[in-house]
């Protein structure tokens, strides 16, 4: 005899505050919701992508209080009330971030899927450590997962970044 298996749904939803972007969100949510789902769903925030809903490829990627954070395997709830910053509030086209225009000057994009990992992780790990060699932000960049083969072009653009020579648009 096979054990029954069961799946609970939890349908109570819960007041939760997310700060995202610089606004703040009064949301009801089932507090056990994936971030990623929350951001894209809810909010209509294309930035995080799901790659593959077990935190290992890095395309949900998301900074909470400056630390990248892997949104697809993040409850909502334990993020209410942080600072949560997506890929949107970096820069605009007409005036991107210095990080992404690193990434332009570099053309340091193929397929772009694993873009907001790679720009998201780099500026986390670069915030807390501006004078780290190269070898530390290999290693810091070690965990995201890109298919399209453009590595070189987007550690010269990571590595541009944390130099400050990035050029100005």
């Amino acid at each position: 005899m096979n054990p029954k298996v069961t799946t609970e749904v939890n349908d109570e939803l819960k007041a939760l505050t997310l700060k995202v972007n610089g606004a703040t969100h009064q949301l009801q949510l089932d507090p056990n919701t994936p971030l990623l789902y929350v951001l894209t769903d809810d909010l209509g925030l294309y930035g995080p992508k799901f790659g593959c809903g077990l935190g290992q490829c890095g395309s949900c990627t998301v900074l909470v209080n400056g630390s990248a954070i892997r949104s697809c395997v993040t409850l909502v709830e334990s993020v209410s009330g942080s600072e949560i910053t997506t890929l949107e509030a970096l820069g605009t086209p007409g005036k991107p971030h210095p990080i992404q225009q690193a990434f332009i000057d570099e053309q340091a994009a193929q397929c772009g899927f694993c873009l907001n990992a790679v720009i998201m992780t780099a500026k986390a790990f670069l915030d807390k450590n501006p004078h780290a060699n190269d070898s530390e932000i290999e290693s810091a960049m070690s965990t995201v997962l890109c298919r399209c083969f453009t590595h070189v072009r987007m550690l010269r653009a990571i590595k541009r970044y944390a130099r400050g020579t990035t050029s100005t648009t």
